[in-house]
């Protein structure tokens, strides 16, 4: 039931139940039968209903627990768990009043506190494989105050020069955990996982085992007969697959995105889900917005672009797509298919081109008088990739189905 809460219906209120604020969208007041009261706010986080308790009634007033939903519910546009991050920040409360905490127990709760700030699930799926594989089995169990420096290369050194990105991103997660650690007064000291001055003596630099590998991009030229491919292989993957080289998008933007986002010809992706933290506006072509149609027909319910019964594609779906394919190439890599295009096929400016793959401006003056964002220009420049990728028999080599 949806009424106009205030202190006297609350108060008045003699009947069991759950009664809707008006006023705050999933705040109710949960009267009990031995009539006492509680604050509850309830919301929807991918696919799964979740109640939080707010407080009791009359200790915690309806204005405060107004406040307390909406802040809720702003985590959640954020596209964090409201749940996660309320046991997260509970964790790190209660730690310092701890006397011995768990290398592990505080990893985990640092991880769910910092998924605020990550616009990709990804990101935090990284961060826990690598601590559960490499760092768990030798410090998950030691208390923060004991982890040394031999402990942190008994980590690293089996794997820094045969997996030297993955150990080099294991070693710069370890140092922030312990350097939160610190923080909160939970161990004293140098940090054991700090580079600089110190395992920079022991261990040899990244960047002079292994040469940094950039995603691997399919030649453009090969393109429309890879466009042409997918188009016949009816699945999600496959379709979600076109709409990002259609768009010179991102995995992550692509598989989160949201039917919320479309307007007309324009997809609009919020900022906190954008690699620079800025809302970027795309102007979809008509293939894309035949994509999208598509996609919808196949899980009409669901809120997402691209979905299987009504939960989003996994980071995995484009690429298991591309797989089908005997390819040197990497979803991302397409970006850098429509870049060199841009530069080799058109005489579209090479601002636009930047602006329609997102990048942040590195001169600073130049973004400061760059106040638009070029939507017009960008449209004609999608439009062209657009039929360049519907153009077939390129004098290519032949795309093979694995």
């Amino acid at each position: 039931m949806t009424i106009k809460l205030d202190y006297q219906t609350v108060k008045n209120i003699k009947t069991a139940g759950r009664y809707t604020d008006a006023l705050v969208k999933g705040l109710h007041i949960w009267v009990k039968p031995n009539l006492n009261k509680y604050w509850i706010f309830r919301y929807t986080h991918q696919g799964k209903q979740h109640n939080i308790s707010l407080g009791s009634f009359p200790a915690l007033t309806i204005a405060e627990a107004r406040i307390k939903a909406q802040e809720a519910r702003d985590e959640l546009n954020k596209g964090t768990n409201p749940v996660l991050a309320k046991n997260a920040s509970k964790a790190l409360k209660e730690a310092p009043k701890i006397e011995k905490v768990r290398f592990k127990e505080f990893a985990n709760a640092c991880i769910q506190t910092k998924r605020a700030e990550w616009t990709n699930q990804k990101h935090g799926d990284q961060w826990e494989y690598t601590l559960e594989e490499f760092a768990y089995p030798i410090i998950g169990d030691k208390h923060l105050d004991e982890i040394t420096m031999e402990d942190v290369l008994e980590i690293l050194t089996p794997i820094w020069t045969t997996k030297t990105e993955t150990a080099s991103r294991l070693r710069g997660r370890l140092e922030w955990i312990l350097a939160s650690a610190t923080t909160r007064k939970l161990r004293s000291g140098i940090n054991p996982a700090l580079w600089r001055g110190f395992l920079q003596t022991i261990l040899p630099a990244p960047n002079k085992i292994k040469t940094v590998e950039h995603h691997k991009a399919l030649p453009y030229r090969q393109v429309p007969d890879l466009i042409a491919q997918l188009r016949g292989m009816d699945t999600i993957g496959a379709l979600a697959l076109e709409f990002t080289i259609l768009n010179a998008s991102r995995t992550g933007e692509v598989i989160g995105g949201l039917r919320s986002e479309i307007h007309g010809d324009i997809w609009v992706i919020p900022g906190n889900r954008m690699k620079a933290k800025k809302e970027h506006r795309v102007p979809l072509c008509t293939r894309s917005i035949e994509i999208l149609a598509i996609a919808k027909v196949k899980d009409e319910g669901s809120q997402y672009l691209f979905s299987h019964k009504g939960k989003k594609l996994g980071n995995m779906a484009m690429p298991m797509a591309l797989r089908k394919f005997d390819l040197e190439a990497t979803v991302h890599g397409f970006r850098s298919s429509f870049r060199d295009w841009v530069s080799e096929e058109t005489n579209h400016p090479s601002e636009v081109a930047e602006m329609a793959l997102a990048h942040t401006i590195a001169n600073t003056v130049e973004r400061a008088y760059r106040r638009k964002d070029l939507l017009d220009k960008r449209r004609l420049l999608l439009n062209d990739w657009e039929e360049y990728c519907n153009t077939t028999n390129q004098n290519v080599l032949e795309l093979k189905v694995a």
